[in-house]
């Protein structure tokens, strides 16, 4: 039993090799026999795919040619088309070519028939050339011949004649010269002073500005006698308080109720009289209260300088001025010059300079900025050293004032300097008619006397004048001329030279007329 269960194993693992290898050899022989039938008939598929292929190529190789062919034809007939208007194009070229020949020949023989007749013109030129030549030799003989005899009848050589000649010529040409420029001097003025006098007649008639003047001392009302012995104080210690804060002198007198204010700086006595008035109204006199009111209106009177500045400065729609330049604008407020406050000047001038531009086809703009900022010095020269021109325009310079216009009529608006441009003699001829209108300036008499003296002394000055009377207030001065010792054109001679002295010795508001009178006095007796 137990042998029968040790074979079995062993013959069943043989048996089951014996299968398997069976079984693979079964199935090699299957898998080459249809492996042979799909070899058979994948080379009978291929055989018949390659014809297929063998036709399909034929066809294509047919249809390939058909079609080269026809290209090759349709080809051949456009280059055909193409040489065929080639052609064309050439015997019309041709034509075109034979055509230019016979042109270029009719115009070479039309050349040839016209140098020939140049050819002979210029024999005919040179040969009238010749016959001139003979002309001019025989013209220049007879003129020699002429001369001769001339000279011989006059009993001069021609260098005299000449001279003589010139010498008449001269003289008639020196009188007529003489006559012409006196005709041309009377018209240039004629016209020139009407065309400047309807310009500054119409500058004055549009602008009518108020007259504003102060005085240098300024007064100032006390209610009581009472108040003005406190403003005094004890031993005078409140008004010398008063006169240490403010620098300016403090007058007190017996005229009730009045105590004066006196100060060459306006803002100074500006400062002094509204702080008096503040004490006064407040009733606090001491010196500590003195000082603390004198300081609040300093502060006051600061702002109101750059309002007055900036007022200005809208009044003459002035743009893009530096602040320093405004605040010392609002100080001239507080300024004045013959009686006539400064700042309103400056607008007076800067108004009548743009009306004056204006009519001379210049910038009214510009010249009203030159006319606005042409008296700024004024409002530092009591503290520098120089005249207020030069002052002003380096204040103007230093502070951003960039104008070379401007900057030359603020420094030459008095002469100081060369005028430049032409805005200057503009602002010279404004700030004249400014302080010559009317009720601008107040003049002493003692001042306008010496003008008139100097005025007409500076007329006679000339032997040829007996007599010289000045009119008008001094805007005209008669000079009466020996009639014995000059002539008319002395007359003219002297009219201008009394002129030009007094322009260069003077200084005057406006201009001064001069008339120079010569005249003849014949007298006799009936009996």
């Amino acid at each position: 039993m137990h042998a029968l269960l040790a074979i079995n194993p062993l013959e069943s693992g043989i048996a089951v090799i014996l299968g398997i290898i069976v079984g693979g050899l079964l199935t090699w022989v299957v898998i080459r026999l249809i492996a042979g039938n799909t070899i058979v008939r994948a080379r009978k598929d291929a055989e018949q795919i390659s014809q297929t292929a063998a036709a399909e190529a034929e066809a294509s190789k047919q249809r390939i040619e058909l079609e080269a062919e026809k290209r090759a034809t349709k080809r051949r007939e456009e280059l055909d088309r193409e040489i065929a208007d080639a052609l064309a194009e050439v015997k019309k070229d041709q034509a075109r070519l034979a055509k230019r020949e016979d042109t270029l020949d009719k115009k070479l023989e039309k050349i040839t028939e016209t140098e020939t007749r140049l050819e002979q013109r210029d024999a005919k030129i040179k040969r009238i050339e010749d016959e001139l030549e003979h002309d001019r030799e025989e013209l220049d003989q007879a003129r020699t011949e002429i001369k001769q005899r001339l000279e011989q009848v006059s009993g001069m050589t021609e260098e005299q004649a000449r001279e003589q000649f010139m010498a008449e010529i001269r003289a008639e040409s020196e009188y007529e010269a003489i006559a012409l420029t006196q005709q041309i001097l009377e018209e240039s003025e004629t016209q020139a002073r009407t065309r400047s006098r309807e310009i500054t007649i119409q500058a004055i008639q549009r602008y009518a500005a108020e007259h504003v003047s102060d005085a240098t001392v300024r007064s100032v009302r006390i209610p009581s006698d009472d108040m003005k012995g406190r403003i005094i104080g004890r031993e005078g210690r409140n008004i010398r308080a008063l006169e240490r804060a403010t620098g300016v002198d403090i007058l007190v007198d017996d005229t009730p109720g009045v105590i004066a204010v006196s100060c060459f700086d306006p803002i100074r006595r500006a400062v002094a009289a509204e702080a008096l008035q503040r004490l006064v109204a407040d009733g606090r006199v001491h010196p500590a209260r003195i000082e603390e009111v004198v300081e609040s209106v300093r502060k006051d009177m600061a702002e109101r300088i750059i309002q007055a500045g900036n007022d200005a400065v809208m009044e003459a729609n002035i743009r893009g001025l530096s602040p320093k330049i405004i605040e010392a604008m609002g100080k001239l407020s507080f300024r004045t010059s013959y009686g006539q406050n400064v700042l309103r000047h400056c607008l007076e001038v800067a108004y009548l300079s743009q009306i004056i531009a204006d009519q001379l086809g210049l910038r009214g703009d510009v010249a009203r900025r030159c006319g606005f900022l042409h008296d700024i010095g004024k409002a530092m020269d009591h503290e520098m050293e120089g005249g207020h021109p030069a002052i002003g325009m380096e204040f103007c310079r230093r502070h951003g004032e960039k104008s070379k216009s401007v900057l030359n009529a603020i420094g030459g608006h008095h002469g100081d300097i060369e005028a430049t441009t032409p805005y200057t003699p503009i602002v010279m001829a404004a700030d004249a008619i400014s302080g010559a209108r009317p009720g601008a300036r107040r003049e002493s008499m003692e001042m306008y006397i010496k003008r008139l003296e100097q005025l007409e002394g500076i007329a006679q000055e000339s032997d040829l004048v007996t007599e010289a009377h000045a009119f008008q207030a001094g805007r005209e001065v008669r000079v009466i001329v020996d009639a014995r010792k000059s002539s008319d054109a002395d007359a003219f001679a002297i009219s201008r030279s009394i002129a030009k002295k007094v322009e260069d010795e003077m200084t005057f508001p406006g201009e001064i007329k001069v008339t120079v009178l010569r005249e003849v006095r014949a007298e006799a007796v009936a009996r």
